[in-house]
This record gives structure tokens, C-alpha cells and sequence, in this order.
């Protein structure tokens, strides 16, 4: 596989048709199910079986950089802070290594950021190509008003979010009530606008494989754009059984409609063999096109750090303290 520099300047909407959603068909929603052993079985197969190695690796790794939404969601963000962020996804990797791999220009697919600091991303970016995604509707829990759910969207469109991270409410999926949640759904796309819009579904809080699988496809019939499994935030993030049900819910919907909805694992992805793992999985169920950023992202604040300490390690044969490589 080889990644070049290009592969992550585009905004979905450039390579893709949008997802324009559908009317609820309660009926297929209501045939997703869920078979935990049969998923968890093929899961626990992943890690073991899909192992790549020397200049393969490092291709790979350098491809899931280019999947990365670079996060800062911490009450102590700052300016400052947002800038030395936006400053790493420019340059997520020493100059020298990505010289020595051929991968000059690389950059992460995104800086994912509270509103308060979309204006500062994107004065920060300006030029980059990079967008920033703002998160959204009372992340993260989901919990305030209605209305000023949806201002909060509006108000990060404006200030420059190209992207939009917002929260389901969960006890809609807990108690059946599957039209509240695409209407809902509905109303956070149409408050996008032309800002593309990733449904967190918060999957630890979700209760069932079922339910996620349920989730999923109601979130696509409303104009999800991508879907994402946690806001981080949960007891439970993102998992491998997870991951594999919302990844073949997007098949599904693909194979029904002839859309491409994307997926963005969030919470827990820290170290570089897991970015593989996950890498291998959308390849093997999704096929190559969904292993490119317009279509498959990290939510990540320290996975980049270790990627760059295992390509250091395959360009210089060492490995460097792991606190040289700082995220943001």
C-alpha cells in the first residue's frame, strides 16, 4: 500500500457522494441483530492473524496517521495549546523520518477541538488543507436543551468547522424509540449544512450489541456521514466487536443504498499495533476504499506519539523514550 501526501487534503464531500439518508424503515431496523459470540469470536481473531512488518509497517502506520483527527478535549485547553496542536498535525512526524520513508507532506486528517477553540484551529490551519471538527450537542454527555443543541452546531459552522462531531441521546436507543432518534439525528445534519457530521453513539452506554447494530443503520437513514463509537468519555470506548457491527452496518447500508458512510473509532486507540488491527479490519470487511481518511478516522490524543516512536524505530533500527514524542 503506499500513502502519498494527497490522500488526506480532501474533505469527504470531494471524493464522494454525500449521504443524503433516507426515509426510517423501521422494519430493517428492526432485523439488525447481533450475535456477541459469533462477532467476539472473529474479533479475538484479528490481532493474532493480520501482522505486517518492516517497510509494510511503516507504510501502514504512515496511512493511519493520515486517519487521525488530532484531539485536544480537556476543560485546561488554551490557545496556546490549540496552536501547538494544530502545529503537529501539519507535521505529525520528525521531518528528518518521514524524509527518510519518503513521505514528505504528510499531515492527520483532521484537529478535533471544543467550540470555544474552532476559530483559533482554523486560523491555526489556514492554508494546510486540514479541517477542523468542532464536537457538538452538549458533548458529552448530550444532555442539554434541544435548541441549544442545535445553536451549538450552528454556531461551530460559523466560527469554521468543516466538521461536526455530535452525540446521540442515548436513552432513545435505550427505551426503542427509534423515530426520536432519527429525527433527531435529522435535525443535527440539517444544522450541519454543508459541514459533514459524525454520529457518536457512545456505544459503551448502549447497553447491547443490538442495540449498536440498531444505532447504526437509524443514524445512516437520518444523513449520518460517518459514525463514531464513543465520545471517549465512557467507562467502555472503542472495541473490536463494536467496531465490527457498525462497520458492517455501514456494508449493509452501502450494499441497500450505494452510499459510503464513513467510521471513527474514539477512546482507548493509543499504541500503533492497535491502528493496524483496526486498519486491518476495515480492509478486510470494508474492502481499500474504506481504509482512506475520507472514509475511516481515529479519534486519538496519543496515538500519534507512538506511531512516530515505531517508524523512528524502523528508519533508525532504536527506540527513543517514549516521552520524545509528545502528541500535541
Amino acid at each position: 500500500m503506499k500513502t502519498t501526501q494527497t490522500d488526506n487534503v480532501h474533505l469527504p464531500q470531494t471524493l464522494e457522494p454525500r449521504n443524503p439518508g433516507m426515509a426510517l424503515d423501521l422494519d430493517w431496523v428492526m432485523r439488525a441483530t447481533a450475535n456477541r459470540s459469533a462477532i467476539e469470536r472473529r474479533a479475538a481473531t484479528l490481532p493474532g492473524r493480520r501482522s505486517v512488518k518492516k517497510d509494510h509497517q511503516a507504510a501502514w502506520l504512515c496511512r493511519a496517521v493520515t486517519c487521525i483527527d488530532l484531539t485536544t478535549l480537556a476543560g485546561d485547553d488554551t490557545v496556546g495549546r490549540v496552536n501547538r496542536l494544530c502545529s503537529k498535525a501539519r507535521q505529525p512526524v520528525r521531518a528528518d523520518l518521514l524524509q527518510a520513508l519518503g513521505m514528505e507532506g504528510l499531515k492527520v486528517g483532521a484537529v478535533c477541538v471544543y467550540h470555544d477553540m474552532v476559530a483559533p484551529a482554523v486560523d491555526a490551519l489556514a492554508g494546510s488543507g486540514i479541517p477542523v471538527a468542532a464536537v457538538s450537542t452538549g458533548f458529552p454527555a448530550g444532555l442539554s436543551p434541544f435548541h441549544l443543541r442545535v445553536a451549538e452546531i450552528e454556531e461551530s459552522v460559523k466560527s469554521g468547522a468543516a466538521e461536526i462531531d455530535i452525540v446521540i441521546s442515548r436513552r432513545h436507543v435505550l427505551t426503542g424509540n427509534w423515530q426520536a432518534l432519527y429525527d433527531e439525528m435529522r435535525a443535527f445534519r440539517a444544522a450541519c449544512g454543508e459541514a459533514h457530521v459524525k454520529a457518536i453513539l457512545a456505544t459503551g452506554e448502549l447497553g447491547t450489541l443490538q442495540n449498536v447494530a440498531r444505532a447504526s443503520l437509524v443514524c445512516m437513514m437520518a444523513g449520518a456521514d460517518f459514525i463514531k463509537t464513543s465520545t471517549g468519555k465512557e467507562s467502555v470506548n472503542a472495541t473490536l466487536p463494536v467496531s465490527l457491527v457498525m462497520i458492517r452496518a455501514i456494508r449493509d447500508y452501502f450494499e441497500e443504498t450505494g452510499y459510503r458512510v464513513g467510521y471513527k473509532p474514539a477512546g482507548g486507540i493509543s499504541k500503533a499495533k492497535d491502528a493496524l488491527v483496526y486498519l486491518a479490519l476495515m480492509k478486510e470487511e470494508l474492502g481499500d476504499r474504506w481504509v482512506q481518511n475520507d472514509l475511516f478516522r481515529f479519534g486519538a490524543s496519543s496515538l500519534l506519539g507512538d506511531i512516530e516512536r515505531q517508524l523512528e524505530h524502523h528508519v533508525t533500527g532504536a527506540y527513543s523514550a517514549s516521552w520524545r514524542h509528545a502528541s500535541g
